[in-house]
């Protein structure tokens, strides 16, 4: 393999980053669902802890990194508009008084055909078995903007159900934005639990919702189930219903010493977390299977003064599709780099100077 030629782009923002850093920090407390958490960690406190492990999962873009920032009010997990981008399981840490709560990101859920086809890592499939097997309680949550498929639980999602069912489970209908109609939702949810709960009330048996449906295309077949313990209707965007969310949660701790310091946000890297980012962005930025092709690494990493120094190399597979990234005069480059400085704030809370070069590379024909 040999190099064609490096292009970068160095971000300007880290003059106007405390400016930058302060509106964030602002934004994320004033649209928490909850109270501002406590920062304070004192081992005389250590009898009172209490702790709960979360495993969330679903279909690929079902929105679970949306739902895990906008719940604690903190980006930990990068998000994009594509599928697949959480490729590995991940930590968020959220401490609030006495409880911390460890909710798992996992990648969607996918089948081992689905592995093979698209050429995916075997973390695809082990990451959610891994995080549920650790979980105290599992987070399923499902899309109910996608008409064609929001009618039924995917069977890979009731095939890890049953595989847990000991481990309680509770459902999260996500993108209730994108629905006008409430009703809509009262009948997934009667669907979606076999008629076990009703307007998100678990019913006693025999006391079955009688409405005529109004959900298109219902199959006949199981497509639920019938042992979550709570639903919640939520819109992870906007944070609609995610404080219902965090209270039920608060109240399933368990008392359990802490795994990790009230200051902590994550069990990743720093290195991981500004690569994982770049590979988000990437993805909104870039068309089709483009973003996919590319690999990115950090090549530098320092924190001075309460500031990050940080440089990312994106290799492409080709100068075409270099060129593509880069844009006319770097144009689209510098965007990714702005976009990416700005996540990276909301993440570290702490001014960044981030630096995103490409270079192009060509495996030599065997002749």
């Amino acid at each position: 393999m040999h190099f064609l030629k490096r292009k970068f782009f160095v971000n300007s923002l880290i003059v106007n980053n405390q400016n930058l850093l302060k509106c964030t920090q602002n934004r994320l407390y004033n649209s928490s669902p909850k109270e501002k958490p406590s920062e304070s960690f004192s081992k005389s406190n250590e009898n009172s802890e209490k702790s709960l492990n979360v495993a969330v999962i679903g279909m690929p873009n079902a929105g679970k990194s949306t739902f895990i920032n906008n719940l604690i009010s903190h980006r930990v997990c990068p998000t994009s508009r594509k599928v697949h981008t959480t490729r590995n399981i991940s930590k968020a840490i959220h401490t609030f008084q006495d409880n911390q709560l460890i909710l798992f990101d996992t990648p969607g859920l996918v089948t081992k055909q689905e592995v093979k086809k698209h050429h995916l890592e075997n973390s695809f499939q082990s990451s959610p078995k891994t995080s549920m097997k650790q979980a105290d309680i599992i987070a399923v949550i499902h899309d109910v903007s996608n008409r064609w498929t929001r009618n039924e639980l995917n069977p890979s999602v009731i095939e890890s159900l049953e595989a847990h069912s000991k481990i309680p489970s509770f459902l999260v209908l996500n993108k209730i934005d994108c629905l006008k109609s409430k009703r809509v939702l009262l009948e997934l949810v009667r669907i979606l639990t076999n008629d076990t709960h009703k307007q998100g009330k678990k019913l006693p048996k025999g006391d079955h919702a009688s409405e005529e449906s109004e959900v298109e295309n219902i199959p006949k077949k199981v497509v639920g189930w019938s042992y979550f313990s709570a639903i919640f209707m939520a819109s992870a965007i906007t944070g609609d219903g995610l404080h219902g969310v965090m209270s039920f949660l608060l109240k399933q701790s368990k008392p359990k010493t802490w795994d990790y310091s009230a200051t902590d946000f994550t069990d990743e890297r720093p290195e991981d977390l500004i690569v994982a980012s770049v590979r988000a962005r990437l993805l909104d930025f870039l068309p089709q299977e483009i973003p996919y092709l590319l690999k990115s690494e950090i090549e530098y990493f320092a924190e001075e003064n309460g500031t990050i120094y940080t440089s990312v190399l994106v290799t492409c597979p080709t100068s075409r599709i270099e060129n593509l990234m880069c844009g006319v005069d770097n144009g689209k480059l510098r965007q990714i780099t702005e976009r990416v400085t700005s996540d990276l704030i909301e993440t570290f809370k702490k001014p960044i100077s981030l630096t995103i070069s490409t270079i192009a590379s060509k495996k030599k024909s065997n002749t």
